[in-house]
């Protein structure tokens, strides 16, 4: 039984990641009645341990979701405390077993969390389940508005922390900020309205990198392009300024190292040196940490498959792509004028735009896999023809990239 893991970060009410949820799922959909729960269960840690979840979980805690069988047979005890959350799935029936189950977790200084809470008046041991419950998630798009207030309201007599599931818009933040939720799930914070700036700051030491280069005899144009790659800021800039009048003629460019090429190292240096004047240390802004992971491991990824599929000579335009795809986002401006300021290559724009293109099939893998929508995963895969195996491979080697530059910043 192969097992596939994808993260969502939760947000807390400053809009900073604390936590992140891992969905997994094995090739039989996690159909545990139909194998062996031993078996199950060994296989659920060994892929765990394979993939690393110190590596998926940057030292936050981890939401994982587990059966009646994986909680039965006491997985989540093969995992440290302070590492996970037990999130307990809502298909679980509260037997006296699974509450038992948990009362044992709890005494052990695991936090628990119940998904997808809906009432269910007159069950004893989901009393006692919610009794032992740490966090609770409530799905805002599935449960109605009205039922939503039921469920607050009688969860006040409670200890407990609300999490608000599926936050898609700044509005519904900001209502469930009102109605007294204290974590969000969702995609609200990649949503441009979540933002308030125009501008991405740069990483300082990544200016310094690049002026020492280019005071090399002969600067490495591959070197100097890998540093520009791994800062979106720089990479946004650099674009803008092959599209401005001091450049002159607009140029359809498909990677970096073109635009760096075509730009050449004297303007290159004079440009990162006006850019050093004006960067502060202290204008970085958290809030924007995590979507730049996800550019970045959306662009790596999309470059990874890109070369697995024999795509070499475009795996550069491949991570252009996945870089600049939440640029909206970063940079608070609609998607198409952003498109119109830079000079990228017409089929990056479209793919970024969502039309159609032969970036699209590998771009849209790379994003259902972010989201962890597993049915379109399993079509789209058969479409680019990869293995899920392969596949759930280059994520984890996304990850190891993106920690990577994270934690040289």
């Amino acid at each position: 039984m192969e097992i596939y893991v994808a993260r969502q970060p939760i947000l807390n009410n400053n809009q900073e990641v604390c936590a992140y949820e891992l969905l997994y799922r094995s090739n039989n959909q996690n159909e545990f009645s139909t194998i062996d729960g031993d078996y199950a269960t060994s296989d659920v840690i060994n892929s765990f341990m394979h993939i690393g979840i110190e590596e998926l979980s940057e030292g936050k805690p981890c939401f994982i979701n587990f059966t009646d069988t994986l909680l039965a047979h006491s997985v989540p005890e093969f995992f440290p405390p302070e590492m996970i959350v037990v999130e307990v799935l809502e298909t679980v029936i509260p037997t006296e077993q699974i509450v038992e189950s948990c009362r044992k977790l709890k005494e052990k200084g695991y936090k628990i969390a119940l998904d997808d809470f809906i009432m269910r008046d007159g069950d004893k041991n989901f009393e006692k389940l919610i009794e032992l419950a740490d966090i609770i998630k409530v799905d805002i798009h599935n449960t109605p508005y009205k039922e939503q207030r039921i469920i607050l309201n009688a969860l006040k007599q409670y200890n407990v922390i609300l999490l608000a599931e599926k936050v898609e818009t700044m509005a519904e933040y900001e209502q469930c900020l009102i109605d007294g939720y204290t974590y969000f799930q969702g995609y609200f914070f990649s949503r441009p309205a979540v933002l308030s700036t125009n501008d991405v700051p740069v990483y300082n030491h990544n200016i310094v990198l690049i002026l020492s280069e280019l005071a090399q005899p002969e600067p490495n144009i591959d070197k100097i392009t890998g540093i520009i790659e791994t800062d979106i800021s720089l990479s946004i800039k650099l674009l803008r300024l092959i599209n401005s009048p001091m450049v002159g003629s607009i140029y359809e460019i498909k990677s970096i190292k073109q635009a760096i090429a075509y730009l050449g190292f004297n303007e290159l240096n004079k440009w990162i040196f006006l850019l050093s004047l004006r960067e502060r240390v202290n204008q970085r802004d958290m809030r924007l940490d995590e979507v730049m992971k996800m550019c970045f491991i959306r662009a790596k990824i999309s470059e990874l498959i890109a070369l697995h599929k024999g795509k070499r000579a475009e795996a550069s335009s491949y991570f252009l792509v996945g870089l600049l795809s939440l640029i909206d986002t970063l940079m608070k401006l609609p998607l198409d004028k952003l498109m119109n300021q830079l000079p990228l290559n017409n089929d990056i724009k479209k793919t970024i735009l969502g039309k159609n293109t032969h970036y699209s099939d590998i771009f849209h893998l790379t994003v259902t896999m972010e989201r962890a929508d597993w049915r379109e995963l399993n079509t789209l895969a058969n479409k680019v023809d990869i293995s899920k195996r392969k596949l759930f491979e280059i994520y984890k080697e996304a990850l190891r990239w993106t920690n990577g530059i994270v934690n040289e910043a």
